[in-house]
Parts: structure tokens; sequence; C-alpha cells
């Protein structure tokens, strides 16, 4: 009997009224509760119930709202305003997805990780290529890959698996001493060409805040700035530009984006 049919073991079945309000339907999908605008990453929607109208960044009627919240004009055609009443699903893939709070704080994350925030945050481009910092207070929502974990500075990182950190000056590279050695030190030298890994290059925090790690080294591709983001109704599509190649999640494929996953942070990040 299929589970459709079968009362005693179905799926539960959602409607608008009895979807979670701003909360997990499971690890996969959250449901924000939208009564005014959001500020989402294309391709991250995944249904909704009410009347939700959609507007690019620089192509809406939501100037002061972009001005006062939206500082990274490099990933201004990677997201969209949601404005209006009603009950949004947002999920990744089958990645797991949660929401955190932000009290005054200032957190800068992978850009591929971030989903989904409050306009009371503001968000701004970060000196880090492929990173973007929130500041304020408010709460946003973000994909996980499997557990980070939270360290304090001093500590230096493999590159590959730095989350992000939070109110704590950026990193610097380190580079050990036989990075520089032989022949492919040379060339190193030379070029600024060569392979490496975390063992012989990582980036240094010191100072006081938080470090996020994640709880692998292996970091999926990631789409370039600017580049077409998967059809969705109602949401004027970025410009093609840059290229990714597919990465795994476990044993299935996926289109390129998150590079290292947000992750097991705590339901509510009071930084």
């Amino acid at each position: 009997m299929s589970p459709l049919n079968n009362p005693g073991h179905g799926p539960v079945v959602y409607d608008a009224h009895t979807l979670p309000a701003d909360d997990n339907v499971n690890p996969y999908a959250f449901c924000v509760d939208l009564d005014g605008q959001w500020f989402l990453q294309k391709g991250k929607m995944i249904a909704y119930y009410g009347q939700i109208a959609f507007h690019g960044i620089g192509h809406g009627p939501l100037d002061r709202l972009i001005a006062a919240s939206f500082h990274s004009p490099l990933h201004a055609s990677d997201w969209v305003v949601a404005e209006g009443r009603g009950r949004m699903l947002l999920a990744d893939r089958a990645f797991d997805v949660n929401s955190y709070d932000l009290e005054d704080g200032n957190l800068t994350v992978r850009s591929g990780n971030l989903l989904a925030f409050q306009p009371t945050l503001a968000l701004k481009q970060s000196i880090v290529p492929g990173f973007l910092t929130l500041i304020g207070t408010g709460r946003f929502v973000a994909a996980s890959n499997g557990p980070v974990v939270f360290a304090e500075p001093p500590i230096r990182v493999d590159p590959q698996a730095l989350v992000g950190w939070a109110d704590c000056p950026s990193p610097c590279h380190h580079y050990d001493h036989h990075y520089l050695r032989g022949v492919m030190g040379g060339v190193r030298r030379l070029t600024g060409l060569g392979g490496t890994s975390g063992e012989e290059h990582q980036f240094e925090f010191t100072g006081a805040g938080t470090v996020l790690l994640q709880s692998t080294e292996q970091l999926m591709e990631e789409r370039a700035v600017g580049e077409e983001a998967p059809e969705q109704e109602g949401v004027p599509h970025a410009h093609p530009g840059g290229h990714g190649s597919p990465g795994t999640h476990g044993n299935q494929p996926m289109t390129p984006r998150l590079p290292g996953q947000l992750g097991d942070l705590q339901r509510r990040f009071g930084l």
C-alpha cells in the first residue's frame, strides 16, 4: 500500500495554517512566516503560501530598504527581496537548514552558506573574497553540511575547513617554512602557483572572537558571483558568468554552490 493511502504510516501533509512559523519543517526545509520583507538568495525558495512578491536587487521599488541593509554589489544579482504576507519554504539541495539569531553581532560567513536574512541585519561585502558579513540584530537562515566547531583565537585554520568568524579581525595567511623550499618552493616564490595543503598553508586568527570550522576539509564548488541561478517564477534572473563543476552530497550529485557549510550553530546565536 502506498504511504499516501495509509493514514497510520503516511507522510505529514501541511497547509498554510499547519506549517510551522519561523521554524524547521524537517531538517532540510525551513518555513519563514513572512509579514514584510526578507532578503533571499535566488534558488532557495521551493514553495510559498500567501501573497508574496520577489524584487531583484536594484530592479524594484525597495531602494530605501536596499540602501539600508544590502551593501554587496558583487552579490546583488544573486539576491532578491521577498515582500508580502505568507509562509515561505526555504531549502538547498537536501542540506541541513536552520535559522539563527544574531544579537548586536558581527558575523562573517562564506557567501554560499547564507540563504536568507531579515532586513534588520545589514549585509556587507567582506574584504576576504567569497565571504559576506552580517552586522546588527536579527535572524538569518543558513545551510549546513555537517556540524561546525567553535574555536577561540589564536588559532591557525586549514582554509578549506574555514566557515567563518565572529567578532574578531579577518585572518592573515601563514605559510610553513618547507612550503618555500625545494623545486616547488622556487616555483611558488616566482609564480605564486603550486598546490598546497592545510598542513603547509593556513589562515591565522588572532585577537578575541570566535572562529567557525566545518568538520571536513573538502569544499564544494561555488558558483562564480553573478552566475545565473536556477529559474524561479517571479524572480529575475542573474546575468550569466563564471563557472563551477558539480560536487556531491553523499552519493547524490549536486549543482555547485556551497563551498564550506555553515553547520550546527546553536539555534539562538547571540554574539
